[in-house]
């Protein structure tokens, strides 16, 4: 367990990535997953909500001794924090107001970034379109660890220190992988996250900007959330590149647990992504670091569902019910750091042609 990790590259493959050809056969058999497809309806409301939360937030703490600032970031306020940048990974689908809005979904998410005290909702769009695009694509796919991250974070010590600096390494990697010139909206989400941040300051002073920004990255690095991070695309099991969990944190992070159908079907919201698959409804049986394959022949139970939902439990499940998973985020942490076999080498990388821009 205290060992050096055993890979020193990375899992280089030859095919294309399983997602495309995949959605083309759901589809293809179950057209009425389209119905699924548009606007969330409710996530305007609930990120609003969130957003003036941590607002009041910055008030109340205005106050504290500095050892509550961090206690109430780590415990609290970056938790909101994370969550709304899941809820901006969500809006750079444009499922808050629609393709048709799509400049509505760009203002929305600079307005979910204002508690996280740092400009982030413009570059997160910019590059979330080439994760998508060229999943585990060299120089393109700027999600995939470096060499250097590969080389020197290989024992148990090393590997617990990358999982704390993953806020530094996921905003300084694209300029390195995969540079690209600033946007007009990187710069207006720049103007008006600092002018917040500022704003705050004049209002209640400096500790309340430090409670959003600690939390922001505190809950980024080492915390049970950040778990996702590495569940996403951390080969676990050898063939397959990505995975979901299906855990109760789902409830606070946008469903991005639901990793594999979001990366089939990334215009379906979160909230309706549990529609396609429904694995809460299996029994599962344990596999190997952490991460679960369904029980042979398990019967899930029927419930109840919402006219919403138009019966679709049963919608493409025979495709996602033999796929290994993930049911505890902080195990997939645990796993990351002590097993030999996995550390950030562990991840797929494939050569990509680059798509002609539109």
């Amino acid at each position: 367990m205290g060992n050096r990790v055993t890979r020193e590259d990375f899992e280089w493959v030859y095919t294309e990535q399983p997602h495309t050809q995949r959605r083309k056969e759901i589809l293809a058999k179950y057209p009425e997953i389209k119905t699924l497809m548009g606007p969330d309806p409710h996530l305007k409301w609930i990120v609003s909500g969130m957003v003036f939360m941590q607002l009041l937030a910055c008030y109340l703490v205005k106050d504290l001794s500095w050892k509550w600032i961090f206690f109430w970031a780590y415990g609290f306020g970056g938790c909101i924090n994370h969550s709304l940048t899941l809820a901006i990974h969500d809006i750079s689908h444009n499922v808050a107001f629609g393709n048709k809005q799509a400049k509505w979904n760009r203002w929305f998410a600079i307005f979910a970034n204002l508690p996280i005290g740092i400009p982030y909702s413009a570059s997160f769009k910019k590059y979330h379109i080439d994760h998508h695009r060229y999943l585990g694509g060299d120089s393109l796919d700027v999600d995939i660890p470096t060499d250097f991250e590969g080389w020197f974070f290989c024992t148990p010590l090393r590997k617990l220190l990358w999982l704390i600096l993953q806020p530094l390494f996921y905003s300084l990697r694209p300029l390195y992988v995969n540079p690209k010139a600033i946007t007009q909206m990187e710069i207006f989400n720049a103007l008006v996250q600092f002018s917040v941040n500022l704003i705050i300051y004049n209002l209640w002073g400096l500790k309340p900007v430090i409670y959003l920004i600690a939390g922001t990255l505190l809950c980024l690095g080492l915390h049970p959330i950040s778990g996702h991070f590495i569940a996403e695309h951390y080969m676990f099991l050898k063939g397959y590149e990505t995975y979901s969990y299906y855990g109760p944190l789902n409830w606070l992070t946008f469903n991005v647990g639901y990793h594999m159908e979001h990366h089939d079907f990334p215009s379906i919201p979160g909230c309706r992504l549990p529609m396609l698959s429904c694995p809460e409804h299996r029994d599962l049986a344990s596999g190997a670091s952490g991460a679960c394959l369904p029980a042979q022949g398990a019967a899930g139970h029927e419930a109840k569902q919402s006219q919403e939902t138009l019966h679709v439990k049963k919608i493409a499940a025979e495709y996602y019910d033999n796929l290994p998973h993930h049911q505890s985020w902080i195990r997939v942490l645990w796993d990351f750091v002590f097993d030999d076999s996995i550390g950030p080498y562990s991840r797929v990388k494939r050569l990509c042609k680059l798509a002609k821009e539109s």
